[in-house]
């Protein structure tokens, strides 16, 4: 166990590993209990180092020898790696190293999953494996022997021999340690081919457990799709002999991009229409995408430290988003992308967790990953595009390729690419780097002599550690709109860079609707007074005729909350003229249909100075649905009928959209028919996003026991069906009711709480049903407290993570506070609290 007040590392502070790798040959002999790790490294001096002593990390491994040039050495060792004397010049490293991959259960370096071994290093988990300078700027050929008696014996890069019980591996890129993989067990592969745009033929393979195979043929789908999309859209051509992506079950993240070795979490590639809904298989897609297109934006150029996450995570990010929008439908990629952002990133860049796009300082980068670094720094690529403009992005791209294949680069040479390809100067534009937190933007509009005016002003309250912000360069995208709903301004890039700016829009025949921030064109709050329910009715924009409609919903259930309010007919009124629209996509509809979520208007009341009851907002949002219902009683049969799918199941965007309609259109019946309709589809549903709906219909509505003792009778051996089984009671049942229900099922059989997709679909269900975790009683923090303190001991990382569903507690009544607080402190006071979970808890803990 490591020190738990870890020494905070400061970007400033950065400094080169003193010297180079030429290459590592790398020899396992796996063995449960103890596998034994050969290393051999020919480091030679880095001239452009400072003067420093040789260390290298080493976490938890027991060494059996060391020696340098063939002569036998003895480091001193510590809890955090060796220190040694070494020769002035080039010399060869060479050590031998024992590990327990079966007790490595926090799931980095090389551990165990269901009898195969597997590995996760990013971002610090290679030096569980063998003593080596762990740091992303340190990059090497790797040559890798596997020796075994598994059948399947997986690294790196291309397939250079193997035989009975080895295989041996070379990637000929230089890579950093975190990009290192090795997979070894009873797996089956599930072939592909692929021809580069050059003629080269890529071999494919997903690997899996026997029995897993025929979930298999999306993912190889969704593969090919990225690898031909790379090519078309960015010039990027694949660059081995081979691409392997094996399924994992114990797996902390979603995937890992390790070169030509993908690991993935098996809910992230394994799919079928019986088992995997639409969303999965979207989640799928997009999941694959983007560790495929990881191969260039984060392996062929990585980045320098892990200070620069965002480099690698925010562009892929952007990429997989491009790529969404390219095979399924832009606007409705542009909108699930924006109320992500909201529930996630936005709490975060609001509270006691924010910190800049490219942090300052950390003291565990695995609570780094964030969705600040992902979906913010995702956000900043996409108004860096916006700014420049596609043809110049392009351009600048195309210039960071050739410019830096093979560097480990910095946020400083992403920007530089940009001002020498564009003669721009970015440096206020590196503020979103540097600053943390959400702007808020307010416009005020003037109207004079045909002349109409908006003033625009910007403002970034104080985050930790920074309580002066400076003005950011934000693009707010603006349409004019007039009278008779024609639009008489098409959409036009203003650049708001001072704190208050105005701009000109002359010869105008009468006085327009302003449509601001037009495709959510920045990632701002922003406040205007401006007539919701006309741009409801008439905004070309898609994504600003969705967000009129929300902020109706946000207005609506404030004064239902704040003043005992009925439900806004008027609004209501203009949704259904949308949904009647039967030209417009189904999935835009559904989402039209969509309420703001419960901690999204938890966040509206704190801003409007009332402190949010979480009861209150859940039991307006049930009158509010209610109300919807019984006002398109006649209307919701002719719009089911609408989504009816008869063609054979398809993942793609045209059937999920009906269905996506379908589920919503179900959820209003079941308020009208108590589940009738639900239990017909249940009964008689051919895949899993309708018998999934179905199931969560008939919870709701109170009647869902048989069919859920007939969900597990039937989908029992399924392990990730049955993960949708634990969350779906929780996130389905009544405040009280899920509470109840969360803990009888951590008492479940099938509840194993050391497979982090397992414990998340319970307690990631729990945190996520606003007015369950913020119960009065208090009873869902002290549960998922337990829980945590238990899975700390055995998995610090997923521990953390779950932290921040305490990260708002602030803007809630004092009687919450205090509970939440000893829940938080019950968690401190934890013997031997992990590093990984001390700093989260006390980050929110200070706030």
């Amino acid at each position: 166990m490591k020190d738990a007040s870890p020494q905070t590392i400061f970007l400033k502070d950065y400094a080169a590993f003193g010297w180079r790798i030429e290459d590592v040959h790398l020899t396992f002999h796996l063995s449960g209990g103890a596998t034994r790790v050969v290393s051999r490294i020919h480091f030679a001096p880095n001239p452009d180092a400072p003067e420093q002593a040789f260390f290298l990390h080493g976490e938890q491994l027991k060494l059996i020898r060391a020696s340098i040039d063939g002569n036998a050495v003895s480091p001193e060792l510590s809890e955090q790696g060796l220190t040694c004397d070494v020769p002035s010049g080039p010399f060869l490293w060479e050590s031998e190293v024992e590990i327990a991959p079966d007790s490595n259960t926090a799931l980095e370096g090389l551990y165990m999953s269901g009898g195969m071994y597997c590995t996760q290093c990013e971002a610090e988990g290679f030096r569980k494996i063998t003593y080596y300078p762990d740091r992303p700027d340190v990059m090497a050929v790797f040559t890798v022997r596997v020796e075994g008696d598994m059948p399947v014996l997986l690294s790196n890069g291309n397939l250079k021999g193997n035989g009975d019980g080895w295989a041996e591996w070379h990637d000929p890129w230089p890579k950093p340690a975190y990009l290192f993989a090795l997979v070894a067990g009873d797996l089956v592969n599930f072939p592909g081919a692929f021809k580069t745009m050059s003629g080269k033929d890529v071999a494919l393979n997903i690997w899996v457990r026997p029995g897993d195979e025929g979930k298999c043929a999306f993912g190889m789908e969704a593969l090919i799709a990225s690898m031909k999309w790379d090519e078309e859209v960015y010039g990027r051509e694949y660059d081995l002999e081979i691409f392997n992506i094996v399924a994992v079950d114990d797996f902390n993240m979603g995937a890992m991009e390790n070169k030509g070795l993908n690991v993935f979490n098996s809910s992230c590639v394994l799919a079928s229409p019986e088992t995997s809904t639409d969303s999965n298989f979207e989640r799928i897609e997009a999941i694959i995408a983007h560790e495929y297109f990881h191969n260039w934006t984060g392996n062929r150029i990585t980045c320098r430290d892990w200070f620069q996450l965002c480099l690698k995570e925010g562009l892929t990010v952007f990429r997989d988003g491009q790529f969404t929008s390219d095979v399924r439908s832009a606007p409705v990629k542009r909108i699930e992308d924006v109320i992500q952002l909201r529930a996630r990133q936005f709490p975060e860049d609001q509270g006691p967790l924010a910190h800049p796009v490219r942090p300052e300082s950390f003291q565990e980068i695995n609570n780094f990953y964030t969705a600040t670094i992902y979906e913010k720094g995702a956000e900043v690529i996409g108004m860096l595009k916006t700014l420049v403009g596609d043809d110049a992005y392009a351009k600048a791209v195309d210039l960071y390729f050739d410019r830096h294949d093979g560097d480990a680069a910095t946020i400083e040479d992403w920007l530089k690419v940009f001002e020498d390809s564009t003669g721009r100067d970015l440096t206020q534009f590196k503020r979103w780097y540097a600053q943390a937190g959400t702007p808020f933007v307010t416009v005020e509009e003037a109207w004079e002599d045909g002349t109409f005016t908006l003033t625009l002003r910007q403002h970034t309250p104080p985050s930790p550690g920074q309580d002066v912000k400076k003005p950011y360069v934000i693009p707010v995208a603006v349409g004019l709109i007039g009278p008779n709903g024609n639009e008489v301004l098409e959409t036009q890039i203003l650049e708001l860079a001072d704190a208050e700016q105005s701009f000109d829009f002359s010869g105008l025949a009468a006085r327009p609707v302003a449509s601001v921030l037009r495709g959510f064109s920045a990632p701002v709050v922003l406040t205007h007074d401006v007539d919701r329910a006309f741009l409801l009715a008439h905004d070309s924009d898609p994504f600003n005729r969705w967000e009129a409609s929300r902020g109706l919903a946000r207005d609506c259930l404030l004064a239902m909350i704040r003043d005992g309010a009925a439900p806004d007919a008027a609004w209501l009124d203009g949704l259904e003229k949308v949904l009647r629209d039967d030209t417009l996509d189904p999935a835009y509809r559904a989402l039209m249909l969509e309420a703001p979520s419960a901690a999204e208007m938890a966040q509206v009341l704190h801003e409007n100075g009332v402190i949010p009851d979480p009861q209150a907002i859940w039991d307006a949002m049930d009158t509010l649905a209610q109300a919807m219902a019984d006002r398109w009683a006649g209307f919701l049969p002719e719009l089911a009928e609408q989504t009816k799918v008869t063609a054979a199941y398809k993942p793609d965007a045209e059937q999920a959209g009906k269905r996506f309609l379908g589920g919503a259109v179900l959820a209003l019946t079941r308020r009208l028919d108590g589940g009738a309709a639900a239990l017909a589809q249940f009964e008689t549903a051919d895949n899993m996003t309708l018998q999934l709906v179905a199931l969560g219909n008939l919870l709701r509505a109170g009647v869902g026991d048989a069919a859920l003792s007939a969900f597990y009778g039937q989908w029992k051996d399924d392990r990730l069906v049955m993960d949708k089984w634990f969350g779906l009671q929780v996130s389905a049942s009544a405040p009280k009711d899920a509470i109840d229900r969360a803990e009888a099922l951590v008492q479940h059989e099938a509840f194993d709480w050391q497979n982090p997709n397992r414990f998340r679909a319970v307690f990631g269900a729990l945190s996520m049903h606003h007015a369950a975790f913020h119960h009065v009683s208090g009873r869902a923090y002290a549960l998922l407290t337990d829980w945590l303190i238990k899975l700390d001991d055995k998995n610090p990382q997923t521990t953390a993570r779950m932290c921040s569903a305490f990260q708002t507690w602030r803007r809630y009544d004092a009687d919450r506070q205090t509970l939440i607080e000893a829940q938080l402190q019950r968690i401190m006071a934890k013997p031997n609290l992990s590093p990984d979970t001390n700093e989260m808890v006390s980050r929110i803990l200070a706030s």
